[in-house]
């Protein structure tokens, strides 16, 4: 494998980071810039609103440009965001670098498959694909928790001057590891475009992602503050409960995966869905107990990204056979429905946490994953009722 795909791995690394970092910081930035917890937890929803503009948006703006020249200016971008957050002298001017810095992660991951691939022969294009994403593992198990810990330690700023170094390396790692004369696949046209947004099942599939993510981050955005206020733990050890929900979600993700080659992914789906459910329900009555509240947080980040395979896998697999002159645009929109489902989860746990209770946000959380999870077995239906029933003689 070459170096080139080390340079792809750590910027996948300190954009998972950002993305996520700020779940555990969210009680610190309340505390500093004197807001609301749940106006703390709208940077989860902006940023997440960004990326799903950004992804399909921008994606399709720059896809005549060389790759290269693209990622050097999403890193760039990147970049800048963070150095904004880090010097955001008030909430509205953090809220600002949020979403210049989703914007760079949405393009990000829609050309770094591409990019990726470019960079090995055709029968090692999975596993370059692999490695690049390990970086965004690898940021929920280490980056996340380390981010926190830098915040509670040196202050939420410290914590995006770091991120924006990383990015940093990373674009410098760029500049000089990655061939310029990188292969280009055509861009879809605009009609095909459009088509991806208007097919019935795709839309399906879109839905399920936004259920399944809303969900989980209607309680996951607010985990901080729940296990400081309703749980009882120390600030201080938040980072480290966020280590073991990172290490619990690197596991879920492989065998999430591996239940998708094996079962098909409509029924992995009904697992993941029905487990989340479940869990999030659960959730509500432990979290007032130290040790349930973490046993149950282990098995929830076991569920919570472990959906992403099985949904990655089913919406390229329903655009080769309706749209396969998008493919790569019916998985773009996919990622832009990830994050539309963490931005209204968010939202909507900002309204529960407001009007209602911290602890409201789980079993709401669970409501919305029962949508997810009834959504999946409808398709699961359709896909049944499409398949040609053999003709009888």
């Amino acid at each position: 494998m070459p170096i080139a795909l080390l340079a792809l791995t750590l910027s996948a690394f300190a954009i998972g980071t950002t993305e996520f970092v700020i779940v555990g910081l969210v009680p610190t930035i309340a505390d500093d810039l004197a807001v609301s917890l749940p106006s703390a937890g709208l940077l989860v929803s902006l940023y997440a609103l960004g990326v799903a503009v950004g992804a399909p948006v921008l994606t399709a703006l720059t896809g005549r440009w060389n790759r290269k020249h693209v990622l050097l200016s999403l890193m760039s971008l990147f970049v800048i965001g963070n150095l904004l957050a880090w010097q955001a002298p008030s909430y509205g001017s953090l809220i600002t670098a949020r979403i210049l810095t989703g914007l760079a992660h949405g393009v990000f991951f829609s050309i770094g498959s591409t990019i990726a691939t470019g960079l090995v022969s055709k029968d090692k294009e999975a596993s370059a694909i692999a490695i690049m994403f390990t970086g965004l593992t690898v940021a929920l198990v280490t980056g996340v928790p380390l981010g926190t810990w830098i915040g509670q330690h040196f202050g939420w700023r410290a914590t995006f001057l770091v991120v924006s170094l990383l990015g940093l390396i990373a674009l410098v790692g760029s500049a000089f590891l990655i061939p310029s004369n990188l292969k280009q696949s055509k861009p879809a046209t605009l009609s095909e475009q459009l088509k991806v947004m208007v097919q019935p099942r795709l839309l399906l599939v879109y839905l399920m992602t936004i259920l399944g993510y809303g969900g989980t981050f209607t309680a996951f955005t607010y985990l901080a503050p729940i296990l400081e206020q309703q749980t009882g733990f120390a600030s201080a050890t938040i980072s480290l409960i966020m280590l073991v929900y990172g290490v619990s979600v690197a596991v879920g993700n492989i065998y999430g995966g591996k239940l998708a080659d094996k079962k098909g992914p409509i029924s992995a789906l009904t697992i993941i869905f029905s487990a989340l459910s479940i869990v999030l329900l659960v959730l509500t009555f432990t979290m007032q107990s130290k040790v349930a509240a973490v046993l149950t947080i282990l098995v929830w980040g076991a569920f919570a990204f472990g959906n992403v395979p099985g949904l990655q896998v089913y919406v390229v697999k329903l655009a080769e056979k309706f749209t396969p002159n998008a493919v790569d645009v019916a998985s773009g929109l996919n990622i832009a429905a990830f994050n539309i489902g963490i931005a209204l989860g968010s939202v909507l746990g900002g309204v529960v946490v407001e009007n209602y209770s911290l602890q409201d946000t789980a079993w709401i959380g669970a409501i919305i994953s029962l949508a997810a999870l009834i959504a999946t077995r409808y398709s699961g239906y359709l896909d049944k009722r499409e398949i040609p029933k053999p003709q009888t003689a």
